[in-house]
């Protein structure tokens, strides 16, 4: 049994030859128009032979025969601005898809069942293609970006005013809630990455040279970058452990010597004792107490060195 007036021969080596490529969109749409529909018994036969025996000449007249509905959908979403051979392409996946799961036992025509597939590759190249950064991830928010389209339209056909605004009203808002059974807040976030567009982040350079200017130049947060992150915890290890570490080093009057002239910060904002009270204390000159404070640093320089 055929459905299709070709030479059989022809649709057994490559089904595909009697379709003209998609790059000349006309003559495709022109050329699956006039392939023939396949009856139930005929249709039910091919599925038959495709799920028992693995057909692939039943799969492809399950195939060809149903392409004009993919083009028939396709043009249903030629709104997002992608390419129309691109959406059929994507239709013709979800088909060949659907023909493969199709069971004729299940007591409905493979247009009915196929249309749930062809809709959910073209769903899915929408979203992937239409911005370069998603605007729906979740079922439910692809579910309503593809809702609020369609009801964004029909409310701006029977407005009241006339206008057409980009985007809905508080009150229009509150009607696709309703319609769509959905929370006011998540239709005005959707609403909100539809109205968005694309920003590059770092932008190439001009065509004369100069530096292009790009969020990246004040979107970076210095604080948590891996270099800088490393760094500070570094450096509060030293300003910590390895510091205790450097003056357990020291003997006890380097180490007083290095607290009161560097660690030690009084009430007032003062720092601690000079050269001359020090050399005082210790019945030594300034220029020893000195000397013992270079010593000192030094010493304390080699532990954190080696702490580090």
């Amino acid at each position: 049994m055929t459905a299709l007036t070709v030479p059989q021969t022809a649709l057994v080596a490559n089904p595909w030859s009697l379709i003209p490529p998609l790059g000349h969109l006309d003559a495709y749409i022109s050329a699956v128009n006039r392939m023939p529909m396949l009856t139930l018994e005929e249709e039910q036969a091919c599925a038959r032979a495709l799920k028992n025996d693995n057909d692939l000449e039943a799969a492809g007249k399950l195939v060809m025969s149903h392409l004009r509905l993919v083009v028939s959908v396709s043009r249903q979403y030629l709104g997002y601005g992608l390419p129309h051979a691109d959406l059929i392409q994507e239709g013709n996946v979800g088909l060949m898809k659907a023909v493969r799961r199709f069971d004729p036992e299940l007591g409905v025509r493979l247009v009915s069942y196929a249309l749930h597939w062809i809709k959910a590759e073209i769903h899915e190249y929408i979203l992937r293609n239409w911005r370069m950064v998603k605007v729906a991830t979740t079922k439910a928010q692809r579910k309503l970006f593809f809702n609020l389209r369609s009801l964004k339209q029909s409310l701006r056909a029977r407005a009241a005013d006339g206008a057409h605004r980009d985007t809905l009203t508080q009150d229009q808002i509150d009607v696709v809630a309703r319609e769509l059974d959905v929370k006011r807040e998540e239709v005005m976030e959707m609403e909100a990455r539809m109205a968005g567009g694309d920003v590059v982040l770092d932008p190439n350079p001009h065509d004369d040279g100069e530096e292009a200017f790009g969020p990246i130049a004040y979107l970076a947060d210095a604080d948590h970058e891996p270099t800088a992150m490393i760094e500070s915890r570094q450096r509060d290890a030293l300003m910590t452990d390895g510091l205790t570490q450097a003056l357990e080093a020291l003997d006890a009057r380097s180490r007083r010597i290095v607290e009161e002239r560097w660690l030690k910060v009084n009430d007032d904002g003062s720092g601690g004792m000079t050269l001359h009270d020090l050399a005082a204390e210790y019945n030594v000159s300034a220029e020893r107490i000195r000397q013992i404070e270079v010593a000192a640093m030094k010493k304390m320089k080699a532990a954190l060195a080696t702490f580090a």
